[in-house]
């Protein structure tokens, strides 16, 4: 029979198996990715301060991944590639439909709970929803809630079907896209988000002696931060207080803030996106 460890023994052991954990800890990496609903360049710019934010809150590395498209963004994290997702309504929906109800929404901004989209145009002629009657119209991606789902559902509510209505129903992919569509010309009117087109309005970045608003929808919840369900509760936990924590009375704190366009981030919880799946499934996207 071999000899029991000596004491020093199990203390170098002991030492050493510390050793490997912490450094396992330190090499674990948090995986963040976003929908695409706007250019590439404006996302890095968006998520880069917020990702060095969470790597001091957490602990541990954070990867921002960019995905082309928004159901990618969906088959990520339901397919665990990915830890944490900017997902709209509609995306959390479909994600939280594929995955069985294997993913939680952790947070949202405080202007989420009352989110809205607005309908732009350039054509002097159009001043309501009906005025859109043959007309050419511009949502964003397919999978958008302020730049497709919502926008859908209140024309239809209007009584305006639109591929029936319409001359032309295009998609620009992100909503970015569907204001430059619109002051461009290529199309007489666009669906797109509220926020995207104040920050645009703010930064003089469209001419809005040309380019009008002529209809803001009523209020919806929208976007949100969700993980799957398999992570641990701790590190969820520890993710949603980092997000609560966020207040523009630090530096880094208003310069994260500002660019996620938000006033502070809140709690959120599967059953407020409730509505946006009977949207979905009344308009036959789900």
């Amino acid at each position: 029979m071999k000899p029991p460890f000596s004491p020093a023994r199990r203390a170098l052991l002991a030492a050493s198996l510390l050793a490997a954990v912490g450094a396992q800890a330190q090499t674990q990496v948090l995986r963040v990715t976003a929908i695409p609903d706007e250019s590439p360049t404006e996302l890095a710019r968006k998520a880069a301060p917020l990702m060095k934010y969470l790597e001091g809150k957490l602990g541990m590395k954070v990867e921002y991944t960019p995905v082309t498209d928004y159901a990618a963004a969906v088959e990520a994290l339901v397919n665990k590639k990915v830890d944490l997702a900017w997902f709209g309504g509609f995306t959390f929906v479909q994600a939280h439909v594929r995955s069985g109800g294997k993913v939680i929404p952790l947070v949202q901004r405080e202007e989420d709970e009352k989110f809205r989209s607005v309908f732009i145009t350039a054509d002097p002629a159009i001043k309501s929803l009906a005025d859109l009657k043959g007309r050419d119209l511009s949502f964003g991606s397919q999978s958008s809630t302020s730049g497709h789902l919502m926008p859908r559902h209140f024309l239809l509510a209007a009584g305006i079907e639109p591929e029936r209505d319409l001359k032309r129903v295009a998609f620009s992919g992100a909503h970015d896209a569907t204001i430059a569509a619109v002051a461009s010309g290529k199309v007489q009117a666009g669906a797109l988000n509220i926020s995207v087109w104040d920050k645009f309005v703010a930064d003089k970045k469209v001419d809005t002696s040309r380019v009008r608003v002529f209809f803001t929808t009523p209020p919806y919840y929208d976007y949100n931060w969700t993980v799957h369900a398999d992570m641990p509760a701790a590190l969820r936990d520890k993710l949603g207080a980092a997000f609560l924590a966020l207040n523009k009375s630090t530096p880094e704190g208003q310069q994260v803030l500002e660019l996620q366009r938000a006033t502070r981030f809140i709690p959120t919880k599967a059953e407020n996106y409730k509505s946006i799946e009977g949207a979905a499934r009344s308009a036959g996207l789900l």
